[in-house]
C-alpha cells in the first residue's frame, strides 16, 4: 500500500483493529440468516508525510449509496454547531444575497437550511441521494455526486463558484484525497474561503479515541499533515481552530496562495508548534496506540460481563458507527447488550452489523428500565445525559467506554 497522498510505501501499522464489516452496513431482519463481508481494518502511519490512514478495502461508491443510513438533523447539538458557524462565518466575512455558499458532504441540508433561512445563495453537494432528498425538500439546491476535479470543472464552468467553501467530517472520508483538494481550488473564487472540519488526529491518539476509525475514514488527519496536502495544491492556511465536536476537531481556514486580502493568523504557526512539542512529526508518537485500545476492549468486556452475572440488564443509546467499531472490536454481541436505542427512524427496526444487536426507539428505555445504558457516541454524551436524564428515576446509570470507563 502507498501513502494516499505522497506516494511512501507504508510499512508502519498504527493499529489493527481486525476485520469489520462497513459501519453504517446495518441490518435488515432477513438479512441476519445471510453471511456478512468483513474488511480488514488496519490503519497506517506514513514515515514521510504522517498521513495516518486506511486502504479502500470497502470502495466508497458502495458506502455513500442510495440507503445512506447518517442524517445530520437528528443531533440537536449539531444542528446548534452547524447554527453558530453559520453566525460565525456571515459575520466574519460579510456573505449576503450576492454570495454563493457550497458545502460539500451536505447530507440532509442540517447547515445550509441556516444560511438559506438568511437569503444567501446555497448549493449543497451530497453523494447519498435519500439524504439529498430531504435538502432538497428544505428548498436547498443540491448536485447528487462524489466531489472531486472532475465535478468542481462542471459547476465552475457553468458559473457556481464558491464565496465560502465549506465540509464539514468529509475530508477524512475521501479516498483520493488530493484529487479532492484540487477539486476544492477550482471551486472556489479568487478571494473565496474554505473551511474544513474533522477530528484532529491529536485527539484520536491522546484520548484513545479507537473508535472513530472505520472504513468510511480512510484519513486520520493532523494539521501539519492537511497543509502539506493544501499547499500541494496552491491552497494556503490562513487560520485555524480547535474545536470541542466529535472529541476534538480543527476547524481549518484556506484560501488561494498568493492572495493578499487576508493575513496568516497567529494560531497556524501556534498549533503547528503544538503539535511538533507533542511529536505528531515523528513515528514514536504513533507507537502504543494498540495497547491503549486493547485496555479500553478489557475494561469494557469486564464490566458487561460482571453486570451479566449480577442479572442486570445494559442497554446501549446510539448507533452511531463509532460504536459498531468499538462492539466489533470488543466482539461484544447481543447477548451481553440487549439493544440499542436510537432516535433516528431511519435506523430503528434494523440491527447493528456483526453484533446483531437490534435497533429500537427511545420509548424501549422507559418500557425496559436498564440498569445501565452505554453512550456509544460519547461525543454528544451531555446531549444524550441531558435527554435521558429519565433513567435516573428507577437507578439507571450511564457508562461511558472512552477514553477510559466512567459511570454517570
Amino acid at each position: 500500500m502507498q501513502c494516499r497522498f505522497c506516494k511512501t510505501e507504508l510499512t508502519n501499522v498504527f493499529i489493527d483493529l481486525i476485520n469489520s464489516p462497513a459501519s453504517n452496513s446495518f441490518l435488515s431482519k432477513e438479512q441476519l440468516n445471510e453471511p456478512e463481508m468483513f474488511y480488514p481494518l488496519k490503519v497506517y502511519t506514513c514515515h514521510k508525510c504522517f498521513l495516518v490512514q486506511i486502504d479502500e478495502y470497502k470502495q466508497s461508491d458502495d458506502i455513500f449509496n442510495s440507503e445512506y443510513v447518517y442524517f445530520s438533523s437528528y443531533s440537536k447539538s449539531w444542528l446548534e454547531h452547524a447554527r453558530k458557524y453559520t453566525e460565525s462565518m456571515t459575520g466574519r466575512f460579510h456573505f449576503n444575497n450576492t454570495s454563493q455558499v457550497v458545502e460539500i458532504a451536505s447530507n440532509d441540508g442540517y447547515l445550509l437550511q441556516y444560511f438559506h433561512h438568511s437569503g444567501i445563495p446555497v448549493l449543497g453537494i451530497e453523494p447519498t441521494a435519500n439524504t439529498a432528498k430531504v435538502a432538497m425538500g428544505k428548498g436547498i439546491d443540491t448536485v447528487v455526486d462524489f466531489f472531486g476535479v472532475r465535478l468542481a470543472r462542471e459547476l465552475a464552468s457553468s458559473g457556481k463558484q464558491a464565496d465560502l467553501l465549506l465540509g464539514n467530517n468529509v475530508l477524512a472520508h475521501v479516498p483520493d484525497i488530493v484529487d479532492f483538494v484540487a477539486g476544492m481550488k477550482i471551486m472556489l473564487k479568487p478571494d473565496g474561503v474554505i473551511t474544513m472540519e474533522f477530528p484532529h488526529l491529536m485527539q484520536l491518539v491522546d484520548n484513545s479515541q479507537f473508535d472513530t476509525i472505520y472504513h468510511e475514514h480512510f484519513s486520520y488527519l493532523s494539521f501539519y499533515t492537511v497543509k502539506q496536502i493544501f499547499e500541494s495544491q496552491g491552497l494556503e492556511m490562513f487560520d485555524v481552530e480547535e474545536i470541542s465536536t466529535h472529541g476534538g476537531s480543527l476547524r481549518i481556514y484556506a484560501q488561494h496562495r498568493g492572495y493578499t486580502g487576508r493575513q496568516v493568523a497567529p494560531a497556524v504557526g501556534a498549533l503547528l508548534k503544538k503539535e511538533t512539542d507533542k511529536g505528531l512529526n515523528g513515528l514514536a508518537y504513533y507507537d502504543h496506540f494498540q495497547q491503549k485500545a486493547l485496555a479500553v476492549k478489557l475494561d469494557l468486556i469486564e464490566f458487561l460481563i460482571s453486570q451479566k452475572r449480577q442479572g442486570r440488564k445494559v442497554a446501549a443509546y446510539g448507533a452511531a458507527a463509532k460504536g459498531n467499531t468499538l462492539l466489533n472490536y470488543c466482539g461484544i454481541k447481543n447477548d451481553l447488550i440487549e439493544y440499542v436505542a436510537d432516535a433516528n427512524p431511519h435506523k430503528q427496526g434494523k440491527w447493528l452489523p456483526a453484533s446483531h444487536i437490534p435497533v429500537v426507539a427511545e420509548s424501549f428505555l422507559k418500557e425496559h428500565k436498564p440498569d445501565y445504558v452505554l453512550i456509544l457516541p460519547w461525543n454528544l454524551k451531555d446531549e444524550i445525559c441531558l435527554q435521558l436524564d429519565y433513567i435516573k428515576e428507577w437507578g439507571g446509570r450511564f457508562v461511558i467506554p472512552i477514553p477510559d470507563l466512567e459511570l454517570i
